[in-house]
């Protein structure tokens, strides 16, 4: 299993302080460096259109990240496609693949935020219209240098290329999901990794739609090995659980909170966010052993993760203590992971 981080590049990070954006910034190139020295598998950066993160360009912050680091891989974490053009998109990791001689990824999915549609003049009512037609769009560029297509939204492609071509061949494109049942479907029936984002509830409640994922690559030929599963879920590592438990509560809080305030939830209380922190809970925040044994249960409840990736910063965590979670993940939770892993398959 590959053992990630994935970063929303959160404006404020230092508790009650303000980072100035290109602090932060630096901050978190620091902490991508970081992540591959302790030997961690990849880093991602998401995409929002929104004043309190500053990921609204991840390929630029992974692309500095590309000359200081050696062998993570870089992805984002998602792009948001619905909103973007796919030559675009093709052509901007294509050039992250091969400033990194190899090692960019991109997790492509429609976004948790609608501000991307208004912002770039698109009918929040073509929300799933667009997505598919631009996927489409995507995986044909991905095959083919000189593209023939056509669709609803974007004018038509008559056979022009699309430069520069990646290192890899294919480029890596996983398809991020929330919990709908089609998004499985769909990344099954095109042979994708499947990227699932959890941020509550139960994680094993999402086994049927891991399930439907793997039912639908079998039914259009893939094999087991090619139908890769992942997740992202909001975690921390520290000393102790308590400690754990006590840095990333106050931050998470008031991030979910601004959140309900749009969506009609009700504030996170440090009871909700404890009850989340149990054997069960999609808040895999502890010691090493404790989130340790809480990815390994996940994995087995979820026929096999290939990887877990941790969503620190939603929490405001200072950048101190975000370096020391990552170092805690690297060197003691990873290698345990794979060590326990290995012995039991």
């Amino acid at each position: 299993m590959q053992i990630g981080i994935d970063s929303f590049a959160a404006a404020f990070d230092e508790g009650t302080s303000v980072v100035s954006p290109s602090e932060r910034l630096r901050n978190l190139v620091e902490q991508i460096e970081l992540a591959d020295q302790v030997g961690l598998d990849s880093f991602g950066i998401g995409e929002h259109h929104r004043a309190e993160f500053l990921d609204s360009a991840p390929v630029v912050i992974l692309g500095a990240a590309a000359a200081r680091t050696k062998r993570i891989r870089l992805t984002s974490a998602v792009t948001v496609l619905s909103a973007a053009d796919p030559v675009r998109v093709f052509q901007e990791f294509a050039t992250l693949d091969l400033l990194s001689q190899g090692r960019a990824e991109m997790v492509v999915g429609r976004g948790s935020f609608i501000d991307a549609f208004p912002l770039f003049g698109l009918d929040i009512q073509d929300y799933d219209d667009l997505f598919v037609e631009k996927l489409d769009l995507l995986l044909k560029i991905r095959e083919n240098v000189d593209v023939h297509w056509s669709g609803k939204f974007r004018p038509a492609l008559t056979g022009q290329g699309v430069y520069p071509r990646p290192l890899q061949n294919p480029l890596p494109i996983w398809l991020g999901v929330g919990g709908t049942p089609n998004s499985f479907a769909r990344a099954g029936s095109l042979g994708l990794p499947l990227m699932v984002a959890i941020i509550g509830g139960e994680p094993r409640r999402f086994h049927p739609l891991v399930e439907l994922y793997r039912e639908a690559g079998k039914q259009a030929g893939f094999s087991p090995e090619e139908l890769r599963v992942g997740v992202h879920m909001p975690g921390y590592v520290a000393a102790s659980t308590q400690e754990a438990a006590d840095d990333f509560f106050p931050g998470f809080a008031r991030a979910m909170t601004q959140v309900g305030k749009e969506r009609g939830w009700r504030p996170l209380t440090r009871a909700d966010f404890d009850a989340q922190r149990g054997s069960n809970g999609a808040l895999v925040i502890g010691s090493p052993s404790e989130v340790l044994d809480k990815i390994a249960r996940y994995s087995e409840s979820l026929g096999g993760l290939t990887r877990f990736s941790f969503q620190m910063n939603a929490a405001s965590l200072p950048h101190a203590k975000l370096m020391q979670a990552i170092e805690k993940i690297g060197t003691l939770v990873a290698p345990a992971l794979r060590k326990e892993l290995a012995e039991t398959h």
